[in-house]
């Protein structure tokens, strides 16, 4: 299996928030350019679009990336969609995934193989483990999506070595670099692609007493969780003002434009 054209569609887990890179636009690079960097070794006129920005929820995916999407003719395509839907006070699951159903439906249509991840099991966060159900609820409607499509799933919820908190970033709502990296390896062994992405090698944890984790705690609090609250709370995003990363298609390794 080869592909020649990928399109990467979501908020900030495609984008790649977390993954720090100033060099790159919105000065991050994220497991979908290192998947498409793995693919450039292997299809040499590989062109790569992503479409995503932080901070959207489902609607506003739909509205923003299917039609563009489409006009590039992918033929692979990965999204996730809805988590900053279930991260709001209130969600009608049944109608979001009514338009995401209709959405993959479109995609799947065009020929192309088409890649959905499930949400992570937030039942190890402290913060966002009352979520849990409501995260448990979106992942058997989006199951029975990919079987009704077609689709191929990455079960996110079932990959417990994301409960180690060093792939997360210093946010703990966005994966690290070192989570991206790995993310990226997941999606091609799940799409049963040969790569030779390097094994994941994590630093050990610094030991911290509970004063020092108690501090550690405010401090993320005060520095994250604070300003992330605020946002919801005057309806804006962290998404606000940015343009995807990629809206055409780019060679992985340079990032100049194909053609």
């Amino acid at each position: 299996m080869s592909f020649h054209r990928y399109v990467a569609l979501g908020d900030s887990f495609t984008e790649g928030v977390g993954d720090h890179d100033a060099d790159r636009p919105n000065g991050v690079r994220g497991w979908a350019d290192r998947l498409a960097e793995a693919l450039a070794v292997r299809t040499a006129d590989l062109g790569y679009a992503n479409l995503a920005i932080r901070g959207r929820k489902l609607d506003a995916i739909v509205d923003e990336q299917l039609a563009p999407s489409l006009e590039l003719s992918p033929d692979l395509v990965t999204i996730y969609a809805g988590a900053n839907d279930l991260l709001r006070p209130k969600v009608d699951i049944d109608r979001i995934l009514g338009r995401y159903d209709d959405m993959l439906g479109k995609l799947k249509a065009t020929g192309a193989t088409v890649v959905v991840f499930t949400g992570f099991d937030t039942g190890f966060a402290p913060v966002f483990r009352h979520l849990r159900g409501r995260v448990g609820v979106y992942n058997e409607i989006v199951r029975e999506l990919v079987d009704a499509h077609d689709l191929v799933l990455v079960d996110y919820w079932r990959r417990r070595e994301y409960r180690d908190y060093r792939l997360w970033d210093v946010d703990r709502m966005h994966m690290s670099a070192a989570g991206h990296a790995h993310m990226a390896g997941l999606v091609l062994d799940t799409l049963g692609l040969p790569h030779d992405l390097p094994p994941v090698v994590l630093e050990p944890l610094p030991v911290m007493d509970r004063r020092q984790q108690r501090e550690a705690d405010l401090a993320w609090a005060r520095t994250h969780m604070g300003p992330w609250v605020n946002r919801r709370l005057r309806g804006a995003s962290s998404g606000d003002g940015l343009q995807p990363k990629y809206p055409t298609y780019v060679r992985p390794d340079t990032l100049a434009p194909l053609g």
